[in-house]
């Protein structure tokens, strides 16, 4: 597997005071997707949560890989033009971003980490 360590990605350390906070809220589908991705167990890739770049807080980072996980729930209804600015940003500094639906981590689980084995699979296998 291709690594893609990004390294120097900015940090806002403003932002560090809302972390837990938002660990702490304990959405159910960032949950239940820790729950899948946690201490390695998932192809034994290392991912954070709640991780700060920049002036925005991702929801799931694999730094080995400069892969975001973002979790699109009710929050993101309306604000599509605002996602896809920060996904460019995000994508800026050669990061990847795989987007999945709270609705989908709730009801197709298997499917989503499939899906994201399969991305992992087409954007870091060796050319």
């Amino acid at each position: 597997m291709r690594r893609n360590f990004v390294e120097n990605l900015p940090y806002n350390p403003k932002l560090k005071p809302l972390l837990n906070g938002k660990r702490k809220a304990g959405i159910l589908s960032e949950v239940l997707f820790w729950k899948q991705v946690r201490a390695r167990s998932f192809h034994r890739i290392d991912f954070d949560r709640q991780r700060i770049i920049g002036n925005y807080i991702v929801d799931f980072y694999a730094k080995t890989l400069g892969l975001v996980i973002e979790i699109d729930g009710w929050s993101h209804d309306n604000k599509g033009s605002y996602d896809i600015e920060r996904q460019k940003y995000l994508e800026s500094f050669g990061l990847n971003v795989f987007r999945i639906t709270d609705f989908d981590i709730k009801n197709n689980l298997s499917v989503v980490m499939k899906d994201l084995e399969n991305f992992i699979i087409e954007h870091y296998s060796h050319q």
